[in-house]
């Protein structure tokens, strides 16, 4: 890697609940994560992002923080994290932790202060509450929606049981927005950055980045192009800060310049310690050129290209994101950090196998419009090894190097994101793809932990994939994944540079130092330029390269 790790640096992204149960209840921990390193490993991954594990009432899966500088008993303790990071650097990973400062739990004592303070007091003024409008103030502040459905507004009873103040959440009614024009909230979050930086983490993924700042005097939302964008955010993939679209000069509540101070606060922290101390902005900000703005020197060092990752499987879709991506970033010395799934999309090896290929739905179930789970895989396959061939850095989400399918055909009844509630049951939402992994084929919920409770259900197709079936098997995904990132970091592809090569309309071919990389996007088979094969996403047919397939050659 090169001296500033995360310049290059490969990312495995953990959903603690979700990747491995130590105690048995059916949820993973941080133990479990701690047992299960070595796979990571031999994965040939360089750092691992833990998503929340704070102490928290999960309501939205620990986006809903109710202390920042504890662990959840759910997930373990503060000595079970100092275990982990401890054993993660023994084996050369560096650790992430994500940070939620856009809004905190409604069980955060600051929160619980504000509702037992009167209006005005110091209490309510470290979160965004408003005095109603119309008759009686019976009407919300504003008309900003939730991202997760209904109004971003509730209102609070007080202590008489009249009706009182509202207050702004742009996520659920437990997950409070903070008000970050006020000192206290930005000297409480120095200090969590200091505790964590103390006991080692080596970066922070920002949550929802770019929603800190609201629009002075909170606006509503007017234009006919902002109401279209509005109506898009509760019909597109959305989560914890998550949206098709974040951004626009007309958002009150996305965006908005003043973010860009407490990022270069932040950094100014970050810079005192050593160790190349990082940040990664969850930002779903439009156009490019705006979300290079968080990455300028003395703000963040990454933000997740989602342009990339809501790509279609379109050659020319796929060249153009590319190309602006890597002109913005380097316009202000930053990588492209280059992401196919996490955990608020449906799984790329579902999304490239549906029929309509422009749709970015928010959950699959089982009365909708199923993917090509075959197809899905494939194009899967090629587009991750697309990506692990673009110089920059490249973040994986648990179990895509297994292949896994989004859960299609989970029961609604056991939905617990809470998109799914607040949409009135039009979003299905993420839970489809934060199911618990699959380690061992012939275990009790696929060795997921030691009694076979799983907190969701594993679908049938889980047990093929499972890490053992794949294991040394030739052709498998996992072995594809180690390969590719195995030569990746042999032929230090994160730190080349691109050159496109003259292919086809539905070709995708670039060099990167001594490599070259093809894609075929296409209906028809196509010839491998010159060289010696290092890898390939699937088998080539009389030499030539087949549609849907993408392959590494040298020389």
């Amino acid at each position: 890697m090169s001296p500033e790790w995360w310049r290059n640096a490969v990312v495995y992204q953990i959903y603690p609940r979700s990747f491995a149960d130590a105690d048995g209840d059916g949820v993973g921990d941080l133990p479990g994560i701690t047992g299960r390193l070595p796979a990571l490993v031999e994965l040939g991954v360089d750092a691992l992002w833990l998503s929340p594990f704070y102490r928290s009432p999960q309501a939205d899966a620990g986006y809903d923080v109710a202390d920042y500088c504890d662990v959840d008993p759910l997930f373990g303790s503060l000595a079970d994290f100092d275990a982990l990071i401890g054993q993660a650097h023994r084996l050369g990973l560096k650790v992430i932790v994500d940070l939620v400062p856009n809004h905190s739990s409604d069980e955060h004592p600051w929160f619980q202060a504000a509702l037992a303070a009167p209006a005005g007091s110091p209490e309510r003024a470290r979160y965004l509450f408003r005095d109603g409008v119309g008759p009686g103030g019976n009407e919300p502040p504003n008309n900003w929606p939730s991202v997760f459905g209904g109004p971003a507004w509730t209102r609070t009873t007080d202590a008489d049981g009249s009706p009182g103040q509202w207050y702004l959440h742009l996520f659920d009614t437990k997950q409070p927005d903070f008000d970050w024009t006020n000192p206290e909230v930005r000297a409480e979050f120095l200090r969590v950055l200091r505790f964590w930086l103390d006991r080692g983490v080596d970066g922070f993924r920002v949550d929802v980045a770019n929603a800190l700042i609201k629009a002075d005097g909170l606006p509503d939302v007017t234009s006919d192009a902002e109401t279209n964008m509005m109506s898009t955010i509760l019909t597109a993939t959305s989560g914890a800060g998550d949206a098709i679209v974040h951004s626009g000069p007309t958002s009150p509540m996305w965006d908005q310049d003043g973010v860009h101070e407490i990022y270069r606060d932040w950094r100014r922290l970050l810079d005192e310690y050593p160790g190349d101390r990082m940040m990664v902005a969850e930002a779903w900000v439009s156009p490019l050129s705006r979300l290079a703005r968080y990455v300028r020197p003395d703000e963040m060092h990454q933000a997740f290209n989602f342009e990339y990752l809501s790509a279609p499987w379109d050659a020319a879709a796929i060249l153009a994101v590319i190309d602006s991506s890597i002109a913005v970033n380097d316009s202000v010395g930053a990588p492209t950090t280059w992401v196919l799934s996490n955990h608020d999309v449906v799984r790329h090896a579902s999304r490239f196998g549906l029929a309509d290929l422009t749709l970015r739905p928010n959950g699959i179930g089982a009365t909708d419009d199923q993917p090509d789970a075959v197809l899905g895989l494939r194009r899967a396959r090629a587009a991750t090894l697309l990506m692990l061939g673009l110089p920059g850095s490249a973040y994986l989400y648990q179990g895509e190097e297994l292949g896994l399918p989004e859960h299609t055909a989970l029961d609604d009844d056991l939905r617990q994101d809470p998109t799914w509630m607040r949409s009135g049951q039009l979003e299905r939402g993420r839970d489809g793809c934060r199911i618990p992994l699959p380690w061992e084929a012939d275990a009790p919920g696929l060795g997921f932990g030691p009694t076979g409770r799983t907190w969701l259900p594993q679908p049938e197709s889980y047990s093929a994939l499972a890490r053992d079936r794949q294991v040394g098997v030739n052709g498998s995904t996992l072995e594809l994944y180690r390969a590719a990132l195995a030569t990746r970091r042999e032929r230090d592809l994160g730190n080349g540079a691109l050159r496109w090569v003259p292919s086809a309309p539905s070709v995708l071919t670039f060099s990167n130092g001594p490599v070259t990389v093809i894609a075929n996007l296409g209906d028809g088979p196509v010839p491998l330029p010159p060289g010696e094969l290092l890898l390939a996403s699937g088998e080539l047919v009389d030499g030539a390269l087949p549609p849907d397939t993408a392959a590494w050659l040298v020389g």
